[in-house]
């Protein structure tokens, strides 16, 4: 019997066409995916989480497949981020299983983009949003595409629930000019400049 129960999923995506000043070229797209499922370990401690974290691979990939389709393609992916909220009966480590299966996830749908992937995780009540940390997917040193991005449901994630969600963007801040390494200076290919 499969670990994982979907109730629900959501996709959401963002059109920002400027930030006060004048429009960009093209307008920055941010997009997140979200699964809710039961949590198989709510209310009791489980020392082996490794099945869950293994199982959760196949939603992070159907996440990222979602996230990457909605902003035209993998090579439009510019900045990338995960999250999970875990639901009152639950602990912080439940939802912690998603940096493995979400990243991995998302790697493997992007090409292997060295950057680590940034994430934010809580154990919150039903309705919690949670604000998720992107930066650029090649290099986390450029400055440009730091950002972040809201991500939640209004009826999750229930006590017995966690919410994992994959959220990615096509491009960096509108109208960024706070200088640092530019995604055109990226060149040692490190996952850091």
């Amino acid at each position: 019997m499969s670990l994982i129960q979907i109730r629900k999923r959501s996709l959401t995506i963002e059109t920002v066409y400027h930030e006060g000043g004048p429009p960009p070229a093209q307008p920055l797209r941010l997009a997140a995916a979200c699964a809710v499922v039961r949590n198989p370990y709510a209310g009791r401690y489980e020392p082996d989480l490794l099945p869950f974290m293994a199982e959760l691979r196949g939603l992070g990939t159907l996440l990222a497949e979602e996230v990457v389709a909605a902003l035209g393609g993998a090579d439009r992916v510019q900045a990338y981020s995960k999250a999970a909220i875990v639901g009152t009966s639950g602990e912080l480590e439940h939802g912690a299983v998603w940096h493995e299966a979400g990243g991995w996830a998302m790697r493997q749908v992007l090409g292997e983009p060295k950057a680590i992937v940034p994430a934010a995780k809580a154990v919150a009540h039903t309705g919690y949003r949670l604000m998720v940390p992107l930066h650029y997917i090649h290099a986390a040193y450029v400055r440009s595409h730091f950002n972040s991005f809201e991500v939640g449901i209004q009826d999750a994630p229930r006590p017995d629930e966690i919410l994992f969600a994959l959220v990615m963007a096509d491009g960096g801040r509108i109208h960024s000019r706070l200088g640092g390494l530019t995604k055109d200076q990226v060149s040692v290919h490190d996952g850091q400049r």
